[in-house]
């Protein structure tokens, strides 16, 4: 099966808060966003804009999704994704939903994840209607 990536133009960032802690602001926009709790954190991925300043964040990252729906059993689809990014040196965050995988990438370094990808035989297309940015 031949995967299909699809980049997102939206620029987000990881956000910590304290442990327990529940973001003050409109953290649900954007086409991917996720709030995490552990017992030492909370992370919170969202659209970079909006994010109050003063807080600790890394990124901006470009969002990745995965064509799907994708059957849950499905096996291999990370290894495929990454692998490639590992041979070019290429960090990311990795999540799963319920229907598809997700990928994040630095802003910096989503030229070379494309190529990347393309060079592993992975279909890399663009969801802005405007066309692909770097």
């Amino acid at each position: 099966m031949k995967l299909h990536l699809m980049t997102h133009p939206e620029e987000l960032l990881v956000v910590r808060l304290d442990a327990g802690t529940e973001p003050q602001w409109d953290w649900r926009r954007g086409p991917f966003a996720t709030l995490t709790f552990t017992e030492t954190e909370t992370s919170v991925i969202t659209m970079a804009e909006g994010v109050p300043s003063g807080l600790p964040v890394e990124g901006p990252f470009r969002v990745v999704e995965v064509a799907g729906p994708l059957a849950f059993g499905l096996w291999g689809v990370m290894s495929d994704i990454l692998a490639p990014l590992v041979a070019a040196q290429i960090s990311v965050l990795a999540m799963s939903t319920y229907d598809t995988d997700w990928i994040l990438v630095k802003s910096d370094q989503l030229a070379a994840a494309r190529e990347a990808w393309r060079k592993a035989g992975l279909i890399v297309t663009s969801t802005s209607l405007l066309g692909e940015r770097p």
